[in-house]
């Protein structure tokens, strides 16, 4: 209990915790973790303040993806019932776009199966959809389109975008176990070039792949190091089919541990729930509000399907938390 105290007073008072601090608090005892959740509760009111980003995801482009990335669904060395389709037209994009405005959201990502946007065809109808999703709505329109070179950063910040999505997945070191198919440093690439074009970054990660609790930390840290804007936290839904089909799940306090941590390391930030937590969390979905994060992905995921929006609205709203209002970006 004093450990926690003292690096929520340090945080609390301005200072950074070091990577050996943060990962004292991967041991703290079950009994302790709602005491670790009120801190963090009380470092996102500090630093973040109570509103909550909600944003949606239009999975634009599905399946075939030629990566190995073991937890996806989407990835051609895996035998999943998901749905493969090529790029949306416009109206279609535009339409899903509408929908997930209507149902509450802010903010709106498109994402695109495969390793990138390096030499693909779709990538001016991609950049042209999102002209008419940023003329024709008022969400704040993000890409979450792989990897791309700087001119297409360039392109893609041009056309309204002021957020590009690319998750690092889990730490440098554990990288390799999850995908060997292009590297962390490809990632890192793709971040530099969204940052150099202007935008900010949504990047974070997967928990429950079989990564220990040290690289949990190293992937926060490395966030950190980014000066990411959004961090989305997924949960591992291990999908028949994928090489991680029989992963054990993670237990529920453990999950609202990590989120905890995360605002530990990362204060100012908008930390995310989003794939898996209606699977992981099940009843304890409200408590992961109640335990640092200001951020959610509402409605359905990329290739399963997540819970009605007002449900969310519900928990935001219950936690005390209120969601936050359109800032058309300009």
């Amino acid at each position: 209990m004093n450990i926690i105290k003292n690096l929520a007073d340090k945080v609390l008072g301005g200072s950074t915790l070091t990577r050996a601090e943060a990962l004292q608090l991967t041991y703290i005892e079950r009994s302790d973790i709602l005491l670790l959740a009120a801190y963090a509760n009380k470092i996102r009111e500090q630093y973040a303040g109570n509103t909550v980003d909600m944003c949606a995801v239009i999975n634009a482009r599905s399946g075939l993806c030629s990566e190995d990335c073991k937890f996806c669904a989407q990835s051609c060395y895996h035998h999943t019932n998901t749905a493969v389709y090529p790029l949306l037209d416009s109206e279609e994009l535009l339409k899903k776009a509408r929908e997930a405005e209507d149902s509450g959201a802010t903010r709106i990502s498109l994402v695109t199966s495969g390793r990138g946007m390096v030499g693909d065809s779709d990538f001016e109808r991609i950049v042209e959809a999102i002209h008419t999703i940023h003329s024709k709505t008022r969400l704040s329109v993000c890409a979450n389109l792989g990897s791309i070179t700087p001119l297409q950063a360039r392109c893609l910040a041009a056309a309204g975008v002021r957020r590009y999505a690319h998750n690092l997945e889990t730490s440098r070191r554990f990288y390799p176990e999850i995908c060997t198919t292009h590297s962390y440093l490809d990632r890192l690439d793709t971040i530099q070039a969204a940052q150099a074009a202007g935008m900010e970054l949504c990047t974070g990660g997967i928990i429950g792949l079989g990564e220990s609790w040290e690289d949990r930390i190293m992937l926060a840290l490395e966030l950190q190091k980014l000066k990411v804007a959004s961090i989305p936290i997924n949960i591992l839904n291990p999908i028949a089919g994928t090489a991680l089909e029989g992963s054990p799940p993670l237990r529920p306090l453990d999950i609202v541990k990590t989120f905890a941590i995360f605002r530990f390391l990362l204060p100012d930030r908008v930390i995310r729930p989003a794939g898996g937590r209606e699977i992981n969390l099940r009843d304890l979905q409200g408590l992961i509000m109640l335990a640092g994060a200001n951020g959610l992905i509402i409605g359905n995921y990329l290739t399963f399907k997540g819970r009605h929006a007002a449900d969310d609205f519900m928990m935001v709203h219950d936690a005390g938390l209120i969601p936050a209002d359109y800032v058309k970006e300009n």
